[in-house]
């Protein structure tokens, strides 16, 4: 089943300036390798890759134009049984006038002629000797033994078998101007730009020209394969360096460096593209592509599933790379600090409280309260941290909620809540030794009740601290730590939740602090409402009730900020996490997550205020507007039978 994905390649052959039979031979090669070996279905060659890009006045001999046009036709029949879209650098003669152009070639068709639109002729460039820019409109021509092909600019190649799989082509120095053909292309509709470049090595130049790749894909919302001319060109003072690059989104999915591999080949989502693109309100797209003025051509490719090789994160919301990771981290402790301390400030709140259990949450929570008394100035005994034993608190994560509060300066109060649940059974006539959930959840909401009161009388807020993971799976009681009068953690993933606590405790200056917290990081994760068992450990655990909490920020990811379907999120879960987790967990866990992701949309709709730290969230107010009431039976459908 195609789910999106299209393996796309950039491929730079050994140029012989001015020898067209061997650089055709060379571009057959790389074509039917690219898709014998790699299976890439969109294959990009450089600028003039037919003659050479520095045969300079020699594209004023018809000896070589003829051989072009020859050696085009030698392509065309050459590749005539990969199944891929081929694009590869031709002169092209028409009306009188010759144009550096992108070829476009499929099962043997010439589809069509896109000729460069800016021609450099400054430094060491000087095209306009040679050649035109092209014209915007498409006329056809006869060419390469082929009739009435289009020629122009404003030309997509739709492929009608993928379908949005669109293509379209620059040349070269056509990304590097204000405003690049490609703009255009993606407005008409293209989901894949491809640039057919020669442009030559000089110190930084690489860095620039990535920046503009993966610039250019991020603002198109685009995949972008660039192909650039290799060592071969190089000729008098010119020396080049096969940069070949695959973009997508403003994300570098294949790259291969300069004066090295002259390749680049990796998977483009075109699915997702066309998705991100419906997102934005902003992507102002022309209904069809003759709406925008250009001419479409078909093709047709036999694509089922694309063997994946470009990396699947496995932990979408947390880097991989240390200093990145530390800086994402920084940030996401800055945006909920500030947060908080603008509603301290607005609400003229005079503490805040929280309810602290000695778990991962209430421990950032408390982190970030501190953070933001600094930046107010406020004295941290303002922090009211409340410690609340119950039936299955432990002395671990009571002692540890302690020596928190003690790290940080807060004040801290102790009120146990096992008397006044207990004649709330009694009130209500439910049996102590009936573990449901109303003896889970009387707990939690006599938390709440606390919290709220003392904060009545300390003239300050209630700071929540449950994370994202926790709301999009509803496991939060109601109008219990599902309320609270600033939730600090309302958007961060419990994965991240874990490296924001261990990054402060990296970097504290207090070794108590830093030893409470590395503490904290190795207790079991759990809401601590059941009974202890006999030996004074937790019993209850959360990842066994619900599943692992890598899992599900892996599918909250894929499903919240992509909108991809079941089978691509089960598809991307086992790339991404098949070494960890066996089929049969994956699968059922992905059930899981939907059921209660649609099951507790009520709770998440009346959500109080938290700051959005990423592009995921759930805030009724924002990211996500979703009936409360909506069925998940089309979703679970899908994985029937897995």
């Amino acid at each position: 089943m195609q789910d999106g994905f299209i393996k796309v390649a950039a491929r730079t052959p050994m140029v012989r300036v001015a020898d067209v039979d061997a650089n055709v031979e060379g571009i057959v090669r790389e074509v039917r390798e690219s898709f014998s070996l790699d299976g890439a279905r969109v294959i990009v060659l450089p600028e003039l890759a037919v003659t050479g890009y520095t045969c300079e006045d020699l594209f004023w001999q018809d000896e070589l134009l003829d051989a072009a046009e020859k050696g085009v036709a030698t392509i065309a029949e050459g590749t005539s049984k990969v199944d891929a879209l081929v694009l590869v650098g031709a002169p092209v003669r028409a009306g009188g006038k010759l144009y550096n152009c992108a070829i476009a070639l499929c099962h043997g068709r010439v589809l069509g002629i896109v000729p460069k639109t800016h021609i450099p002729n400054y430094n060491e460039f000087y095209e306009a000797r040679h050649f035109t820019a092209g014209p915007a409109d498409v006329t056809r021509l006869d060419f390469a033994g082929q009739e009435g092909v289009p020629f122009g600019t404003r030309q997509l190649f739709r492929c009608a078998t993928v379908p949005n799989l669109v293509v379209a082509a620059e040349v070269c120095e056509d990304l590097w101007v204000p405003e690049p053909p490609s703009i255009a292309h993606a407005l008409a509709g293209a989901t894949v730009i491809c640039n057919l470049s020669a442009s030559n090595a000089i110190v930084g130049k690489a860095a620039y020209r990535r920046s503009l790749v993966t610039g250019q894909s991020a603002r198109l919302v685009a995949g972008y394969v660039y192909c650039s001319a290799g060592w071969g060109e190089s000729t008098q003072d010119l020396v080049f360096s096969a940069h070949d690059m695959v973009a997508e989104n403003g994300a570098l999915l294949a790259e291969g460096r300069p004066f090295g591999e002259a390749s680049a080949t990796s998977e483009v989502d075109v699915d997702m593209l066309a998705a991100e693109r419906r997102r934005l309100s902003t992507f102002v797209a022309a209904p069809t592509a003759e709406a925008a003025g250009y001419v479409a051509t078909s093709f047709s490719l036999e694509v089922e599933q694309t063997e994946l090789t470009r990396k699947v994160d496995p932990h979408p919301f947390v880097p991989s790379d240390p200093a990145q990771r530390n800086a994402r981290c920084e940030d996401v402790l800055s945006i909920q600090s500030y947060g908080l301390a603008k509603r301290l400030a607005h609400t003229h709140s005079r503490s805040a409280v929280i309810g602290v259990s000695g778990g991962l949450d209430s421990t950032l929570a408390l982190l970030v309260i501190a953070r933001a008394f600094d930046i107010l100035g406020m004295d941290h005994t303002g922090i009211i941290a409340v410690t609340m034993p119950g039936f299955g608190t432990t002395e671990r994560t009571h002692g540890n909620s302690e020596v928190l509060a003690d790290a940080l300066g807060a004040t801290l109060r102790e009120v146990s809540i096992t008397k006044a649940v207990r004649q709330h059974f009694a009130d209500i006539g439910h049996d102590e030794k009936d573990h449901s959930v109303t003896y889970e959840n009387a707990q939690a909401r006599e938390r709440t009740q606390i919290l709220m009161d003392v904060a009545n009388q300390e003239g300050g807020l209630v700071v929540g601290t449950g994370d994202l993971s926790e709301l999009a799976l509803g496991w939060a009681t109601y109008n219990a730590d599902h309320m609270s009068m600033y939730g600090v953690n309302a958007s961060v993933p419990k994965t991240l939740v874990r490296h924001l606590v261990r990054y402060v405790a990296d970097t504290t200056d207090s070794d108590a602090l830093s030893e409470v917290l590395l503490d904290v990081l190795d207790t079991p994760v759990s809401p601590e409402l059941l009974p202890a068992e006999e030996d004074g450990t937790i019993a209850q655990r959360t990842e066994d009730l619900v599943g692992p909490y890598e899992l599900h920020d892996f599918f909250l990811y894929q499903v919240l900020r992509r909108g991809f379907a079941p089978r691509k999120v089960l598809r991307l879960a086992r790339c991404a996490l098949g070494d960890s987790y066996d089929d049969a967990t994956i699968v059922k866990w992905l059930r899981t997550f939907y059921r209660r992701f649609f099951s507790q949309q009520f709770k998440r709709s009346c959500l109080p205020d938290g700051p959005k730290v990423g592009s995921a969230a759930v805030s009724p107010r924002g990211d996500l507007r979703m009936p409360s009431d909506a069925c998940s039976a089309l979703w679970l459908k899908e994985l029937e039978g897995l």
